[in-house]
């Protein structure tokens, strides 16, 4: 008895100190206040395009950009949906941003597959051709993609840019995947040829599976990136039926006037569609970058 009640006491204490708390909560207080400061500034000029978009041109005119409006106006909406066929253009470029996105991660992992996990020859060289074709500006590809179009009859039409963009985001998609998958589980791969699994079956059963996070944030960014295009379409595509959404946008403020208020309907409803993709495939995408982290 008199043992146990003169040995130390080793339990440790896992609370905190008060003071420890007093300090660290004003930091934490300091950092979403910056947070907060800097999303402010990311949102308020989507703002300002949103409360001129549903002003009226003499209510413009009278209280400034910044001013509250008095009452909800949709005609510029209204007008600027009428005129550029805005339905066909949103069609053209789902159609386009879908597609491409699609056809771009198919041929990423495949690709990825051959040079990540199947080590051919001159693996090395392969992943520099496919860093080399990112870097590059689109002005360099403008006109030997213009010349190959016309010479196969594809010019003026969504087949080109589906060809084109699917191309360029596949070697993005290449370089990462690759990577990727050079750290991919041997464990998995040799159970599975335990099992009689062929390349393809493999692939489809067992890699593609497990990539599956990464494949997703891949799909989100190429359907981003290939909607927000602005220039290949612009070269590619001239008749009014085949324009993309960022080409109208452009071809009608540069070709016809318009007031400040038809001007922000039509920047709001450019960027509605994207907002909207990325919002819905938000929880998709941080599944994946987290997936990757913690890998």
């Amino acid at each position: 008895m008199t043992a146990l009640a003169t040995a130390p006491d080793t339990r440790t204490e896992s609370k905190t100190s008060p003071g420890v708390n007093r300090r660290r909560y004003p930091a934490r207080y300091i950092v979403l206040g910056v947070l907060l400061v800097l999303l402010l500034l990311v949102v308020a000029p989507l703002l300002v395009v949103a409360l001129n978009a549903v002003k009226s041109p003499s209510d413009y005119a009278s209280n400034g950009p910044l001013s509250i409006p008095k009452s909800l106006h949709w005609d510029g909406i209204v007008d600027f949906w009428q005129r550029v066929d805005f339905s066909r253009k949103l069609l053209n470029s789902f159609i386009t941003s879908a597609v491409v996105s699609v056809l771009a991660v198919i041929l990423s992992v495949l690709n990825a597959y051959a040079l990540g996990i199947g080590r051919v020859r001159g693996r090395v060289w392969f992943l520099v051709f496919f860093l080399v074709a990112n870097l590059l500006p689109q002005e360099v590809l403008v006109y030997p993609l213009y010349y190959l179009s016309k010479s196969l009859h594809l010019y003026d039409s969504l087949f080109s840019i589906i060809i084109i963009f699917t191309v360029i985001q596949s070697a993005f998609g290449t370089y990462l995947l690759s990577s990727v998958y050079a750290e991919f589980p041997t464990e998995l791969l040799d159970a599975a040829a335990v099992d009689g699994a062929g390349r393809f079956r493999t692939l489809w059963r067992v890699v593609v599976p497990v990539s599956r996070p990464t494949l997703a944030v891949l799909f989100t960014f190429f359907f981003i990136w290939t909607w927000n295009e602005f220039f290949l379409p612009l070269v590619f595509l001239i008749s009014n039926a085949n324009q993309t959404v960022p080409v109208a946008l452009g071809v009608l403020q540069g070709d016809r006037q318009m007031d400040a208020t038809t001007t922000s309907a039509s920047a709001l409803i450019g960027i509605l569609p994207a907002m909207l993709f990325f919002l819905i495939f938000q929880r998709t995408l941080t599944r994946g970058i987290t997936a990757g982290a913690i890998k």
